[in-house]
């Protein structure tokens, strides 16, 4: 087999492994907010932030926003980049809260890879039910190695007008 066909078969199979990667996640994709350049490169996409919007998608009236770095360059171009774990969370009350079922503490609200293979960045909720307190939490984790790298945000469950907030931990599945 010739070596322009071996590269074209690679860089096939290369494309079909990204494209079923992120077909299933279509779905759940946050809204962009905006993306700001921090390296520029030559002849090719720049580092940049990128800021996010997510409703959680069993407590309505809470969104939250999230800001992830995205590495430019040809591997950041291509997708095969591994972007770093920081990332920055903020959650808040943004309307009336009603819950649509019960959850488990520590459950998943979100997740996107972050990495071609092994990465994800994920967003789990809980309920500090004391203080009636929702409490979000960002990390990436590794097949091999997680990373410390996280980031926390909490929301109070308030009045809204004149609606009486629900308590989270009514909705805790034991």
């Amino acid at each position: 087999m010739s070596f322009f066909r071996k590269t074209g078969l690679c860089a096939l199979a290369a494309a079909t492994l990204i494209a079923v990667g992120s077909a299933g996640h279509a779905a759940d994709d946050p809204e962009l907010i905006f993306k700001k350049s921090t390296v520029w490169k030559f002849m090719a996409p720049d580092h940049k932030l990128a800021t996010y919007a997510i409703d959680d998608p069993i407590v309505d009236g809470v969104s939250c926003h999230f800001t992830v770095p995205e590495k430019g360059g040809i591997s950041g171009w291509l997708g095969v980049a591994e972007e770093v774990s920081d990332v920055s969370l903020a959650c808040r009350q943004v309307g009336p809260v009603s819950f649509k079922e019960k959850f488990e503490q520590g459950e998943e609200m979100y997740q996107e890879r972050r990495s071609l293979f092994f990465k994800k960045m994920r967003i789990v909720r809980g309920c500090d039910a004391k203080r009636n307190v929702l409490v979000y939490l960002s990390y990436s984790d590794k097949l091999i190695e997680g990373s410390p790298k996280n980031s926390t945000s909490t929301v109070p469950l308030m009045p809204w007008g004149d609606q009486v907030p629900p308590k989270c931990g009514d909705f805790l599945d034991d």
